[in-house]
């Protein structure tokens, strides 16, 4: 039976598996107490990034385990490797989150080499953590063997003073606390009720963007975003998972069949829409890049510009990850843009029907306020803004949503790094309507494009949120909120204006026109521009090191390779 399904003769674990010059390698699965049959069947890889770094990652080997049941269940041979994650919860606001980003490169490329060297015939990668989400996608998209993605889900929510609680809530409590609103022991109550399961962080930070464009791109089973890390139906979702991959590899369905510009494009829609991470336009580009398509921040920018904002989500709304679910989740939030023309129903997804196919039978719930219909939306604009100007010539992102002006200017306050931000904040060293700036954070200067949830929260604590601005060419976390302006480019490393501009200068932003300029004619920033000399970095060896050496700008997903552009064959044709 699995032979009449599935073309060993062209799957690359023939290399590993076939014919007498192959006794030694399956000598080696014989040792793992692999029988005859288990050897005749395809070699399915489940890729997890279980460890205990984090809640958002303890409950994956819990799901792998129905990952795996699925693919015995249908003809295959599950082989489970792990991965690394880096937390962005706790390496934030410290030298530790210059791994964060180059940890999605090197969660890429070690399934990249693990299924290369093993000769796997296709993937279920199973994600939790921010940086995890977009890692595992894109590793999909480079191999191209038939794939399908599940995340671990979401965190449910704490309690506090009868509110539902985050860890962004922490985050500002430590403004609040430096400014003498609360005390230490009620900032300690908040730490110990804030995460209380198994999860990625609850609101529509990072790691529920990508998830909600798990789905949204196709390479994740309807739904499957949805439920919490405890609920048990995510165990389902997972054995689904295993058994779709399966069906893939038989109909030879890849993820470049799934993941084209159509399907990219209605990606950004669902961040935009979900008020979702600025950190959508950096991953969303990376994944493009793997598959070969040209979809940069401008590109993604545009498609923020006409997309509603229509999912009341923490940081900018009222609900979190769970809610979302329970009202109806990325199917429903899909199907009202599909009726008000806003997403591409023609794209095909890992069910093998396309995403009109899968929506077919779901109805808008109009008892529920979590998801607006596009009809009716919260703001008519996406909650994500892309803004180009004479600051930032090759671009920059804001997150608006929840937010009620979108103009802001003012004199610039100049930091070199996030910690001095930092604690210039902490001490109230700053005045209402100053531009902080903090530079040398972008993927090159950093290295690694560091988050800066640490300052922004900080402010917001402080009640500072729309008295003052932060730009950076850094990141900022999904769960920031505020007037805080990242990815500027090119980055300071690179000598952009960002670089160049100096203490009480004038940065004008408008988020409604999207622009973002700097009050200093082009002479002036010639003459500036002699003068500079990139400064040295602390990272001149090691992985950090390599990734600076590497890394390209953040426009284009702040990549590290060439891309599918540039392929002579890929993986799965090996």
């Amino acid at each position: 039976m699995t032979k009449d399904r599935f073309n060993h003769e062209k799957l690359p674990s023939r290399h590993v598996r076939i014919g007498p010059q192959k006794a030694p390698h399956r000598s080696y699965y014989y040792a793992m107490g692999l029988e005859k049959e288990d050897i005749d069947k395809p070699f399915v890889g489940v890729a997890t990034c279980w460890n205990e770094s984090a809640p958002c990652n303890i409950s994956l080997m819990r799901q792998s385990q129905s990952v795996k049941k699925g693919v015995s269940s249908d003809g295959g041979t599950p082989r489970e490797f792990c991965t690394i994650t880096v937390t962005d919860g706790i390496a934030m606001g410290h030298q530790g989150m210059k791994s964060s980003l180059v940890s999605r490169e090197i969660i890429s490329d070690s399934i990249e080499v693990s299924m290369r060297g093993h000769c796997y015939d296709a993937l279920v990668g199973v994600a939790g953590c921010d940086k995890s989400l977009p890692g595992m996608m894109m590793s999909m998209l480079r191999l191209n063997v038939p794939s399908v993605f599940i995340y671990g889900g979401s965190i449910l929510p704490g309690r506090y003073q009868g509110k539902d609680v985050t860890v962004m809530d922490v985050f500002e409590a430590v403004g609040e606390y430096s400014s003498g609103k609360i005390t230490e022991e009620e900032l300690k109550e908040l730490e110990c009720v804030a995460c209380p399961s198994a999860g990625s962080c609850g609101g529509q930070f990072t790691a529920n963007t990508m998830a909600c464009v798990s789905e949204a791109i196709g390479l994740a089973l309807p739904h499957s975003s949805g439920p919490p890390a405890p609920d048990e139906s995510r165990d389902k979702y997972a054995l689904d998972s295993g058994k779709a991959v399966m069906s893939l590899l038989e109909n030879n369905i890849r993820p470049r069949d799934i993941v084209t510009l159509e399907s990219l494009k209605n990606a950004a829609v669902v961040v935009a829409a979900t008020g979702g991470s600025t950190n959508g336009a950096l991953h969303l580009p990376a994944i493009a890049h793997e598959a070969g398509i040209k979809f940069d921040l401008f590109d993604v920018a545009e498609i923020f510009k006409s997309t509603p904002y229509i999912a009341d989500l923490k940081p900018g709304g009222k609900y979190v990850a769970r809610d979302m679910y329970l009202a109806g989740g990325v199917p429903m939030l899909l199907k009202t843009l599909l009726e008000e023309g806003f997403i591409d129903g023609s794209c095909l997804t890992v069910t093998g029907k396309t995403i009109g196919e899968n929506l077919e039978s779901v109805e808008f719930d109009d008892s529920q306020d979590v998801i607006y219909s596009a009809k009716k939306p919260i703001m008519n604009t996406g909650g994500v803004v892309g803004l180009k100007g004479s600051f930032a010539p090759d671009g920059a992102i804001v997150k608006i949503a929840g937010m009620d002006n979108l103009q802001f200017s003012g004199p610039v306050r100049c930091f070199d790094c996030e910690e001095d931000a930092f604690t210039a904040v902490e001490n109230n060293q700053y005045k209402d309507g100053d531009v902080l700036v903090i530079r040398y954070e972008g993927p090159k200067g950093g290295p690694g494009m560091r988050e800066m949830l640490s300052t922004t929260a900080a402010l917001y604590g402080q009640g500072k949120g729309g008295k003052v601005a932060l730009v950076t060419d850094g990141r900022f976390s999904g769960a920031t909120r505020g007037f805080c302006i990242g990815h500027v480019g090119p980055e300071a490393a690179e000598g952009g204006p960002i670089a160049l501009i100096e203490d009480g200068d004038i940065i004008s932003i408008d988020a409604d026109k999207g622009t973002i300029d700097i009050e200093l004619s082009e002479e002036e920033l010639k003459r500036r521009r002699k003068k500079w000399n990139r400064p040295k970095t602390d990272y001149n060896s090691g992985t950090l090191w390599k990734y600076a050496e590497q890394v390209g700008p953040a426009r284009y997903g702040a990549v590290t390779h060439p891309g599918a552009r540039d392929e002579t064959h890929c993986y799965a044709d090996i």
